[in-house]
């Protein structure tokens, strides 16, 4: 029933509301996380949870009693922001802190407020609320008739209208579901695999300082008579075959044989997440069943924009037929310059290839050194842009706050407000940039609070926390980014500012929390700021000299982005074809799922399959985005689209910014995402397929020149 996101909610006029239940920390008193008193240690999660349960109690009762509607969505969402608050603190808190106490705390804080969870989603007192409150629909404003529908909808979700029998099971498979992919993300950190290579020397240097030295003894024979054997050790390395250090070695090692075996151990473990996966399928189709549809994939679709897994996969397909003779000509390509730089005519090209000869042709073609290109983005130069950005936008500012003692979690924190000159603040944010030991590995908008409106003049404004892991060089105190961490930096504040800048009544439809296939637009959008010289040569400055990036080197970087456009995007489209084959409509007997995999890769892709890899058993989408994958293709086309119709000709402008603001981001989920979309950018950025819609590809085909 309630939407718990990893992303965040909205702002708000001080003349107007009064800013509630947060302390800025500026009186220099001691507070606790986040600003919540109850977190003075780590023991005050259990307050925190024993308090929330306790009002939510209280609010629970109240609606038992059946006042007026509109007072039942009020208390409704009321609920909704108590448990959300300790649920996304927790998580928050278990990704981010470095003291274990306060971890563990979190952790059981999380298990508790889940628990109570599904108390709160098997009460029929409360479904039966909330009929009664859509069904009177005429007495609630838009928002909230549109909050009442939605919270019948996730009841139904959950299955609270099925019979006891059902209702027992589903909420038995739900279980079985959250501790499986508990049980594959744990394998995949568990049991990246690793490779022993000797000698030392088949590894790049610079590469030395990440991999573990290892040793082996060698016996050489002497001349002379007595011939003797001499012992001596080896230095070598083994290669723990995770993602990250797997792209690197990938990249960056000429050796191919070395290339090849770290591929195919990485794409090989962990073993045991075959059974796990092949359960999953099973325990979701199940439930979906159990729920009336077809599928899992149909189950998932159905709320979003698409509607059906028939519509997705026939824009997915579509796609692939597209992007397939682009594609094959860059694979030939590739190959090509494989059997140039090897001396081999006959060479064929292999998966372990990709990495390394696309960065070598697009460093070659386009000039580009990331050495050079990261030295004219230093972190706190790449901040100042998004200043700026905000600033040029929507005519805001970043304020820092003084942190009070006991709010921050490291001393690398810092917290900011988005500040509006007529409007006042319009949420806050911490950033917690830097990589550290045990700290969550990626990049994300993690929430804290929601906004919503409390009263004619209260609003709660949101809090949100920006989390990256970008790493401090070991030869200089300046950390500088690559490019693509500078993209993931703005495709991160735009989840952000979809938080701070959304005003809905309800916390239920604050900011990100919208249809999956409309949350990555945000983000996806605020990318395109990354790429424009317009921006960048106001912030894009040399570490040490200060001189203003070249627009030449600029216009290389975008040269070799482009370069293997439709190899990527191929990809793209296969990913989210495994995701619906996956959790489509089962067979009547047991499949290969491994084999599955691979046949899609040999229909949907210009590359071979490597026998005996399972690339897919460590494909953690599959997890969090089951059967939604499809989602990050339909964001990139929504993206293009509003980039070129609405940012591109004047992307810093007041009017750009307003026009984002009024017609998108202060709207939330609150209205419809169809007509989100249309009234920003024009009827002509979606079509209707069958029952559902898909994005228009135009511009996003022609951005890659396909």
């Amino acid at each position: 029933m309630w939407k718990l996101t990893r992303r965040l909610q909205p702002h708000i006029n001080p003349n107007r509301w009064v800013i509630r239940n947060f302390r800025s920390g500026e009186s220099g008193d001691a507070t606790g996380l986040y600003g919540f008193d109850h977190l003075k240690t780590a023991k005050g999660f259990q307050r925190f949870v024993a308090d929330a349960i306790e009002r939510s109690s209280e609010l629970v009762s109240y609606i038992s009693g059946m006042p007026s509607s509109p007072e039942i969505i009020k208390a409704m969402d009321e609920i909704s922001d108590t448990v959300c608050c300790v649920v996304d603190s927790a998580e928050l808190c278990r990704q981010t802190h470095p003291d274990r106490e306060f971890v563990e705390e979190a952790n059981k804080a999380a298990i508790e407020m889940n628990d109570y969870l599904h108390h709160l989603n098997t009460n029929h007192t409360l479904y039966a609320a909330v009929k009664k409150a859509e069904q009177d629909s005429n007495l609630l404003t838009k928002e909230a008739s549109r909050t009442a529908h939605h919270l019948r909808m996730d009841f139904e979700r959950g299955g609270i209208h099925l019979d006891s029998d059902k209702l027992d099971k589903v909420n038995s498979l739900t279980t079985n579901i959250f501790q499986l992919c508990r049980e594959f993300s744990e394998n995949i950190a568990d049991d990246p695999g690793h490779v022993d290579i000797f000698p030392a020397s088949r590894i790049p240097r610079h590469m030395h300082h990440l991999l573990n030295p290892i040793y082996r003894s060698t016996e050489r024979g002497q001349r002379g008579a007595t011939r003797a054997m001499h012992k001596s050790k080896q230095k070598g390395f083994r290669i723990n075959t995770d993602q990250r250090t797997l792209s690197s070695i990938l990249q960056w090692t000429s050796d191919e044989e070395v290339r090849k075996i770290v591929y195919i151990q990485g794409n090989s473990v962990p073993h045991a997440n075959h059974g796990v996966l092949e359960k999953l399928i099973a325990a979701r189709h199940e439930l979906a069943q159990i729920m009336g549809c077809n599928s899992y994939a149909h189950f998932m679709v159905e709320p979003n924009l698409a509607k059906s897994p028939k519509v997705v996969t026939s824009f997915l397909q579509e796609l692939s037929k597209t992007v397939k003779s682009k594609a094959d000509e860059e694979y030939i390509a590739i190959r090509n310059f494989k059997r140039e730089k090897c001396g081999n005519k006959s060479a064929e090209l292999e998966p372990w290839d990709e990495t390394y000869y696309t960065s070598m042709m697009k460093s070659s073609v386009n000039d580009v050194d990331t050495a050079v290109v990261a030295s004219y983005f230093s972190l706190p130069q790449c901040i100042e842009g998004l200043k700026l950005l905000v600033e040029s936008l929507f005519g805001a500012t970043f304020h820092t706050i003084p942190l009070a003692p006991g709010e921050s979690w490291h001393p690398d924190v810092l917290k900011l407000s988005l500040h509006h000159p007529d409007e006042g603040d319009l949420g806050y944010f911490y950033l917690d940039l830097y990589s550290r030991k045990d700290k969550y590995s990626g990049c994300a908008s993690f929430a804290i609070r929601g906004g919503r409106k409390i009263s004619e003049t209260e609003y709660q404004l949101p809090i949100l926390a920006l989390v990256c892991n970008f790493s401090r060089a070991r030869d200089s105190s300046v950390v500088k980014l690559n490019h693509s961490e500078v993209e993931v930096l703005f495709h991160e504040f735009g989840h952000a500012l979809h938080s701070l800048l959304s005003r809905t009544d309800y916390q239920h439809f604050s900011g990100t929390r919208v249809a999956l296939d409309l949350a990555e637009m945000p983000s996806n959008l605020f990318e395109y700021y990354a790429w424009d010289y317009r921006l960048l040569k106001r912030f894009a400055r040399h570490y040490s000299t200060g001189e203003i990036i070249p627009e030449k080197l600029l216009n290389s970087l975008q040269g070799a982005r482009n370069m293997f456009a439709a190899t990527e995007l191929q990809r793209q489209v296969f990913y989210a074809l495994i995701d619906q084959m996956l959790f489509g409509e089962q067979p009547e007997t047991a499949r290969d799922v491994s084999h599955l995999v691979a046949e899609l890769k040999r229909q949907h892709t210009s590359w071979n399959h490597v026998e005996g890899t399972h690339w897919h058993i460590r494909f953690s989408h599959l997890l969090n985005y089951g059967a939604g994958y499809y989602s990050y293709l339909y964001a990139k086309c929504f993206a293009s689209t509003i980039w070129q119709s609405i940012c591109e000709e004047d992307p810093l402008s007041l009017s750009t910014g307003t026009l984002l603001r009024e017609k998108f981001f202060k709207h939330g989920g609150a209205k419809d995402p169809a007509e989100l979309l249309t009234d920003l950018a024009g009827k002509e950025i979606i079509s209707i397929h069958g029952q559902g819609i898909i994005p228009a590809t135009t511009g996003l085909l022609n951005e890659l020149r396909l």
